[in-house]
């Protein structure tokens, strides 16, 4: 019960669903009432075969380049993944749906067994032990599942050469984008600005205001440009045009904008930027039981307490069961989650009030939780373009909101965030995990990973070249099982400056001492993507860090570094101390607490911050906590201690060390 655990045990997320497998994606088409971003063909022979695939697609169907490429970008950045469908069951550059093809060809699948950690670590509630799922498609499909029939009719090619020939669906698409031109009623026009209705029906969402959207970030893309390498070797282009806008009359043709609804717990309207599509499911506040109640706590901030993280997290579930939790008032909370296909924003709790969602309360009472609808096992199907735009869009604006610099010692992956205790550290989540692309989506919020220092800078900024990384992981389908390659945001660590050294440790997510995994869930030995650490070392190509109380090496090889400089604050132990201790949480010093407010141990965790090491500074914050054990919030209070404390980069999760015990300098003295 709420009212007899203690607080942090209250607010810790209750057990999981176990991770997804590529069936169990392909299985969920009928969850996902939109398309999303796609999948497709193997590598090609010429590095500019899909450039001059959208230049003969567009001289064949009058479409303009600039459109083709700018739709297939949102849809896909241009990627292939492998010839999988996405989550929405489709297929290549251009999202050629095919959702009855997609399904047909996944077996059965049956959740597998934990590993010997648990998936508490991973999402929200447990699915039935071994039991085996398969969805059911109705009769007919909605047209936006089945536009791989429809481009195959247009074009005359067949339906599997569309599904894995990359020229083919490029052509299948502008076949598409012109019929949508036709059906408005306007000329095959050269001119991008006309097709911005085309395009806003071309993205297949359900809502004039979501077609928009989608419309308004193609649009964008194509004023940027972008020029990037796929995923088969492709390289691709499309020029900036800085200058272009949609011709106004295009809006029109697309019907009366969808208003947005009223904001959660009757506030005045959402708390969403106004580029996105965003609506109201709000998570209830309600008694029930003996005293108990949920599913989040009333709150004033920042009035009452800074915000100053934003945690990103992924649902390891379907929109629609994500959507059925958060309604539980017996289940946990979170602010906002995302969906795959098309960047639909909902938001749950009122940024002001404190959401139970990171499984550790300091964390929760000082952060914003953001559910990105997907599972971190399979990324092509669901970490779409359209959700890391979105999603990248409303953390700007929340960041305007409540200045939360823009860095990844604000911007949290659950699994970063640190356990309380050394009892809960085996069970903290490890999502986004090592797949989510931390350097695409800094880039989309305007703050691109880059060298900041000298080589005597004293820290690093991990940055590996996320297509070409490609670290072995287990246990995206099933325990044991390697999981096919894919790049990755995170770099391995390792005790010595060779790939056959063994993995560092992590006392405290193994502490029966034994050995750090490849599991894809197994965070004891990663560094990752914008995350900062303390140089501790150089050996021809490999870099030492300090991290969890020792040395730990990475490769980082001349002309294809996995990190670059910079240079900032480190905490390092005062000069008379051996060691000093970390801690999961900056609570007050016990003299602070008044009475009729039981004290909040601040426990050590298992680690050991010993003389000479040191760790980068990612904030410095005041001590508090948030007492809030009922649902009458007369009975709240907040704790202000005279404690200091720094979070610094401990691991690949963040902790917090006691001003009183380190000096802090500049990391290059």
């Amino acid at each position: 019960m709420r009212g007899s655990a203690p607080e942090d045990e209250k607010r810790t997320p209750r057990p999981a669903l176990r991770r997804s497998t590529t069936a169990l994606a392909a299985a969920m088409l009928l969850l996902l009432p939109l398309s999303g971003a796609p999948s497709a063909s193997a590598g090609q022979p010429r590095a500019d075969r899909l450039q001059r695939a959208f230049t003969e697609a567009a001289a064949r169907f009058h479409v303009p380049r600039s459109v083709l490429l700018g739709v297939s970008y949102l849809e896909s950045r241009w990627d292939g993944h492998g010839g999988a469908p996405s989550v929405s069951g489709g297929y290549g550059p251009m999202h050629l749906t095919d959702a009855r093809t997609a399904l047909a060809r996944a077996p059965e699948f049956s959740q597998g067994d934990e590993d010997a950690r648990g998936d508490s670590s991973r999402g929200r509630k447990p699915v039935p032990h071994g039991a085996a799922q398969q969805a059911v498609l109705p009769a007919e499909l909605p047209a936006r599942l089945r536009t791989l029939g429809t481009a195959a009719r247009l074009t005359g090619l067949p339906a599997g050469k569309l599904r894995t020939d990359p020229a083919a669906n490029v052509l299948g698409g502008a076949a598409l984008l012109a019929a949508e031109q036709r059906k408005l009623g306007l000329a095959a026009s050269g001119d991008p600005a006309r097709w911005y209705a085309a395009v806003a029906r071309y993205g297949g969402q359900d809502s004039a205001l979501g077609g928009r959207a989608f419309a308004d970030e193609v649009y964008d893309v194509m004023r940027r440009g972008q020029t990037r390498t796929t995923d088969a070797g492709q390289r691709v282009t499309l020029a900036a045009a800085p200058g272009l806008t949609p011709d106004a009359t295009q809006q029109k043709r697309l019907g009366t904008p969808a208003t947005k609804a009223a904001a959660p717990s009757g506030d005045s309207g959402l708390e969403c930027p106004r580029n996105v599509v965003c609506e109201s499911v709000p998570a209830p506040y309600e008694e029930f039981g003996d005293n108990d109640y949920g599913n989040h706590d009333k709150a004033e901030r920042p009035r009452d307490q800074k915000v100053n993280v934003i945690v990103i997290h992924d649902t390891e579930g379907s929109w629609d069961v994500t959507l059925k939790l958060i309604k539980d008032p017996k289940y946990v909370s979170w602010n906002y989650t995302i969906r795959s296909s098309d960047g639909l924003i909902a938001q749950h709790v009122p940024t002001k009030d404190v959401a139970w969602h990171a499984g550790n309360w300091y964390i929760n009472s000082h952060s914003i939780g953001i559910e990105h609808e997907g599972f971190l096992a399979s990324p092509d199907a669901w970490y779409t373009e359209a959700m890391y735009r979105a999603s990248a869009r409303l953390v700007k604006y929340l960041s305007r909101k409540y200045d939360v610099p823009l860095d990844r010692q604000h911007i949290l992956g659950h699994d970063n965030v640190p356990g309380t205790t050394a009892s809960t550290i085996p069970g903290m989540h490890t999502d986004p995990g090592p797949y989510w692309d931390w350097a695409h989506y800094f880039t989309l919020l305007g703050k691109p990973f880059h060298s900041t220092a000298g080589s005597h800078g004293g820290l690093v900024t991990i940055r590996p070249d996320y297509d070409r990384n490609q670290p072995p992981y287990t246990g995206c389908d099933k325990a044991g099982d390697t999981c096919a390659p894919h790049g990755s945001t995170a770099v391995r660590l390792y005790t010595a400056p060779s790939e056959s050294a063994p993995l560092v440790r992590d006392v405290g997510l193994h502490p029966d001492g034994s050995d750090t995994t490849e599991g894809v869930n197994d965070t004891g030995a990663r560094a990752t993507t914008g995350q900062r650490f303390a140089v501790a070392g150089r050996s021809g190509d490999w870099t030492a860090i300090w991290y969890l109380g020792q040395k730990a090496w990475f490769r980082n090889p001349h002309g294809a570094r996995t990190a670059v400089n910079a240079e900032g604050l480190i905490a390092t132990p005062k000069a008379d101390r051996e060691e000093i201790p970390v801690y999961g949480r900056a609570y007050p010093e016990k003299e602070a607490y008044p009475a009729g407010v039981p004290y909040q141990a601040v426990t050590p965790l298992p680690y050991k911050i010993t003389a000479g090491q040191k760790y980068a500074v990612g904030q410095k914050v005041s001590s508090d906590y948030f007492y809030a054990p009922t649902f009458d919030v007369s009975k709240h209070a907040i704790v202000r201690g005279e404690d200091v404390y720094y979070e610094i980069q401990l691991g690949h999760r963040v902790g917090y060390v006691r001003a009183a015990d380190v000096d802090v300098r500049h990391s290059d003295s």
